[in-house]
């Protein structure tokens, strides 16, 4: 029951458009949903080019920065100010004597947050941890490029980092009383950490992040 007035176009809408009138508009709709839709396109391939030529084409991640690199390109290289707790975070983990929430925990005193300066969530420091962006490769469209910034840690140390994690995991799941169909295959599509499966009720199966 309301009017809409399209200031630009000096055309007000309501119940009693003509359809014709309706019918322009629905067509500058899709003309505008096209264009969208082909910025997006154009800017993925733009990403995916930049990958192939070996450069991190988004925003840093932490213990990185973005600066405008040769030919006008932004690049990412270490921060001064989260680059060394990074690095701390990931041979801590490779000592694995600590959970992801203590480590958390512990760098969180040393200065480990967000670029706002909230407390850092485990789970967030667990992608972290999955990320391969820090031992100088990165992943991209589902493919492995190797970068051409500064890693942050060895192949190496990212290789253990990934052992104890998925021993953890691994331990985890020897844990459950139930053999869940889903264990060990769904990842939660926000932070990547693995969903466990949880009976309720005697009957109903529910799975939820590990992570947060």
């Amino acid at each position: 029951d309301l009017d809409i007035y399209l200031v630009k176009e000096g055309q007000i809408f309501s119940r009693d458009s003509r359809s014709s009138e309706k019918f322009m508009h629905g067509i500058k709709v899709l003309m505008a949903k096209n264009y969208i839709d082909n910025l997006s396109e154009e800017a993925r391939k733009g990403m995916l080019e930049k990958a192939e030529q070996e450069i991190w084409p988004s925003y840093a991640p932490l213990g990185y920065k973005n600066i405008d690199g040769e030919h006008g390109k932004k690049v990412i290289i270490p921060d001064p100010e989260f680059a060394p707790i990074v690095k701390r975070l990931y041979v801590l983990c490779a000592e694995g004597n600590h959970s992801v929430k203590e480590l958390s925990k512990m760098l969180g005193r040393e200065g480990l947050h967000y670029r706002s300066g909230n407390p850092m969530a485990t789970a967030t420091v667990h992608k972290v941890l999955r990320s391969r962006i820090y031992s100088g490769k990165f992943d991209w469209a589902e493919r492995v490029f190797q970068g051409t910034y500064e890693p942050l840690v060895s192949m190496n140390l990212w290789n253990e980092v990934q052992a104890v994690l998925d021993r953890r995991l691994s331990t985890r799941r020897k844990k459950t009383d139930h053999d869940f169909l889903f264990t060990g295959i769904l990842t939660c599509g926000h932070c990547g950490c693995a969903l466990v499966g949880e009976l309720k009720k005697g009957k109903y199966i529910y799975y939820h992040c590990s992570g947060s």
